[in-house]
């Protein structure tokens, strides 16, 4: 029994919870599922593995090159507030949950494997519960796993008293909306990636489908313009030398060099020195100019990443849809979808939202609101920028700009309704993407004043959208997973028919 429980720890500790790990372990089980040669499916899970690290690298240099310069805004500013960023998030977890509700955070990382085994049951019974997305990504997983802790607790303080409980409810809410979440982004990225067989499993899920509605509504065919009125961030035709912005790593160095190279002005050297960021004898202007350079740097790393390691995941899942999870698609890193698409409307989605947060915090100054936000760069950079490219396959540039704008300002007031709220703030940070600064205080606000009534509410609401979503297109609901070509030739047949 000991030796099972500590494979049980190792597996739970160095894959469940590691992205890259969890990956290769799902191309490993998919390839030996489908008979492939032990060579083929070593180089496969290999593959998936480094391209998933790559991804980290990628994702992790944006991370580390632009915190300091949001840092430097608090510091120039003398802002104290709380960021909104996962990590932050989770460090304000850890940091007050003992505190305010007498918890340890242990008890969290047991709710993401209840959570997960949740997920697991609703897309093995998927003809029941049409959910077709398993959540892969560990990391987010333990950052959500930590926010629903709070969050959770704060709306029913009864369940404090008994620990199981607490992790029933917690557990099924959280591993439904990982389901159900991540299964309205298979739409809009079977469309994006042409049927590279994935979904979203990240923050912003029901912001995914939101901006995909939305800027077919206000933008798009369903809005009533016609296919070629629909003018695409790709098909600006700049005049003269405005055509290098076509390249996207011309178009993304050039933006962030006049965007972050102002911030950085304002700022001041001096704060970049005292951070360790530069020396005294640099030259600023060129630190800046290669700091905003690397912006282009790590997306072209990400965007590498991303096409190493999806064909694996996406052909190996197969097995696993075939003999495990019939008729799913994995859940993966929103970061994902940046390899498709059009590469330049992720930079557009990004400034648009940045735009919108920033507007929205200067709006707090000057209300002199009792909390105070400051944007991480994960939500303003991965929420409105695969919101944008996304809006940008339905909508065109219109949507692209004008829908991560108005996420840019939801993500921060929702986020200052319900850090301060539910005091998260008073910690230093809180989760802020899109979907924990919209749908989940929506959930606290029904299960705090309507109780088991309320999680009763969320619970039906969350597993009725797959049957909703089912219902509005019965015969292409699971052919969109199975076999993308028999789906877009029912498309096609159904225009023909109109």
């Amino acid at each position: 029994m000991n030796i099972l429980v500590a494979i049980w720890e190792f597996f739970a500790t160095y894959v469940l919870q590691k992205a890259p790990y969890m990956v290769g372990f799902l191309t490993l089980l998919g390839y030996c599922l489908m008979g492939k040669k032990w060579y083929d499916t070593l180089g496969g899970t290999l593959k998936a593995i480094i391209g998933m690290l790559i991804l980290n690298a990628g994702s992790g240099g944006l991370v580390s090159t632009f915190r300091p310069i949001l840092a430097g805004l608090k510091d120039r500013f003398n802002l104290t507030a709380a960021v909104i960023d996962p990590y932050y998030g989770q460090n304000a977890v850890t940091a007050g949950v003992q505190e305010v509700f007498g918890k340890g955070f242990s008890q969290a990382m047991t709710l993401l494997l209840i959570a997960f085994l949740v997920n697991i049951l609703l897309v093995r019974f998927n003809k029941l519960t049409k959910c077709r997305t398993l959540f892969t990504t560990g990391h987010v997983q333990v950052q959500q796993a930590a926010t629903a802790y709070w969050l959770i607790m704060f709306a029913m303080p009864g369940l404090l008293n008994n620990d199981v409980a607490l992790m029933v409810v917690m557990s099924v809410i959280l591993g439904a909306y990982w389901a159900v979440g991540s299964n309205l982004t298979v739409k809009p990225m079977q469309e994006l990636s042409e049927g590279a067989g994935f979904a979203i499993a990240h923050q912003q899920m029901f912001g995914i489908r939101l901006a995909y509605w939305l800027a077919d509504v206000l933008f798009g065919t369903n809005g009533g313009k016609r296919e070629k009125e629909i003018k695409k961030v790709g098909e600006l035709e700049m005049p003269g030398f405005f055509s290098i912005f076509n390249e996207n790593m011309v178009c993304t160095a050039i933006l962030m060099t006049i965007f972050f190279g102002i911030i950085q002005a304002i700022i001041g050297k001096q704060f970049f020195v005292d951070a360790g960021s530069t020396k005294d004898t640099e030259n600023f202007v060129f630190y800046c100019f290669n700091t905003s350079l690397n912006f282009a740097v790590y997306l072209a790393i990400l965007q590498l990443g991303v096409r190493t390691f999806v064909t694996e995941l996406t052909a190996s899942f197969q097995g696993i849809a075939d003999k495990l999870l019939p008729s799913s698609v994995p859940g993966v890193d929103c970061a994902v979808c940046f390899g498709f698409g059009d590469a330049n409307a992720v930079t557009f989605g990004f400034l648009a939202g940045l735009c919108g947060q920033v507007l929205a915090i200067l709006v707090l100054l000057v209300t002199k609101s009792p909390t105070l936000i400051i944007c991480g760069f994960v939500p303003v950079f991965f929420d409105n920028a695969t919101m944008g490219l996304v809006a940008n396959e339905k909508g065109g540039l219109k949507a692209c700009l004008v829908i991560p704008f108005v996420a840019g300002l939801v993500e921060v007031f929702g986020a200052a309704l319900i850090s301060g709220w539910v005091g998260m703030a008073n910690y230093g940070g809180y989760l802020g993407m899109f979907d924990w600064d919209t749908v989940w205080p929506l959930f606290t606000v029904i299960m705090k004043y309507l109780s088991w009534a309320g999680v009763a509410i969320v619970v039906v609401a969350l597993l009725a959208i797959p049957q909703i979503e089912y219902r509005m297109d019965p015969e292409g609901y699971f052919l969109m997973t199975e076999d993308y070509d028999a789906y877009l030739e029912l498309v096609e047949s159904r225009k023909a028919t109109k």
